[in-house]
């Protein structure tokens, strides 16, 4: 991993709105961000244009990569279907807009999980490529962020089921290590579907009894083998960016300056040379 593939995602910190956070990423050294889109929305219904905040991120030496907000719907009547797939293709193009090259989704379920409830995922999920076939944003699927995509595994086989080059799957530390997840599935068959990745570490507290988002800590005070992890994912293929996203209760107390510090050089130690 490099420096200049390191991004962070505007939930790891406080801030009071998007120009505040983008100010303390790049003073701490960040070029790339992932801010959560409802943070942009809420700038721009402040009276910014599209315009004005990329002359923003441009000021301050950043680019926008990636997004996320709303969950696929895949198992309602199409009158909540069709809106949800609306809403999502907007916000592709939003963030194509802004420049990002991915979005990051979660989906909804069946009563009864089987493997075949893979199918209507996979299909959603090609529908809104096709929707926002004029943008170039890549469609990523977050592992154990769903009731049936609940592993790297199941979000690779949506993938494949999709076999769209713009779905691919969102590869985050923390759900590989509290999902049956292993090292030695990030593999060159898998690897080749991932289109983004989050990086945290995680307590050393038993797997099945470790919270996905709210006992995330920064790089290195965790037990998780992140340099394993990062040159696997490498090793096997992959070559874009890598966003730190916690949910740390400490580092929301933090003022935001200082929160991005730590979470940049948390990251340093992780990076080639």
């Amino acid at each position: 991993m490099r420096t200049e593939q390191l991004a962070i995602h505007s939930l790891t910190t406080k801030h009071r709105n998007l120009e505040e956070a983008l100010e303390a990423y790049s003073t701490a050294g960040f070029r790339y961000v992932e801010p959560y889109l409802p943070l942009v929305k809420a700038w721009l219904e402040d009276g910014h244009t599209v315009e004005e905040t990329r002359a923003l991120l441009d000021s301050l030496g950043l680019r926008i990569i990636a997004s996320s907000e709303l969950a696929v719907e895949c198992f309602h009547a199409s009158d909540v279907l069709l809106p949800n797939l609306r809403a999502n293709a907007e916000n592709v193009r939003l963030i194509s807009e802004l420049g990002g090259s991915a979005m990051i989704v979660h989906t909804d379920g069946p009563e009864l999980v089987t493997p075949e409830s893979l199918d209507p995922i996979a299909r959603a999920l090609v529908d809104l490529a096709e929707a926002t076939e004029e943008t170039d944003v890549d469609i990523a699927v977050e592992f154990n962020a769903s009731p049936v995509v609940r592993s790297l595994q199941s979000g690779v086989r949506v993938a494949e089921i999709a076999d769209h080059p713009r779905v691919g799957v969102l590869f985050d530390t923390a759900h590989y290590h509290v999902t049956p997840t292993k090292l030695s599935d990030i593999n060159s068959d898998s690897v080749k579907w991932v289109k983004h990745v989050h990086l945290n570490d995680m307590p050393n507290t038993p797997a099945d009894l470790t919270h996905r988002d709210f006992d995330r800590v920064l790089p290195g005070e965790g037990v998780l083998d992140l340099a394993g992890i990062i040159s696997a994912l490498e090793r096997n293929g992959y070559g874009g960016f890598f966003a730190i996203e916690l949910f740390n209760a400490g580092l929301w107390q933090l003022p935001t300056k200082e929160a991005a510090r730590r979470c940049y050089e948390s990251l340093l130690p992780l990076c080639e040379g």
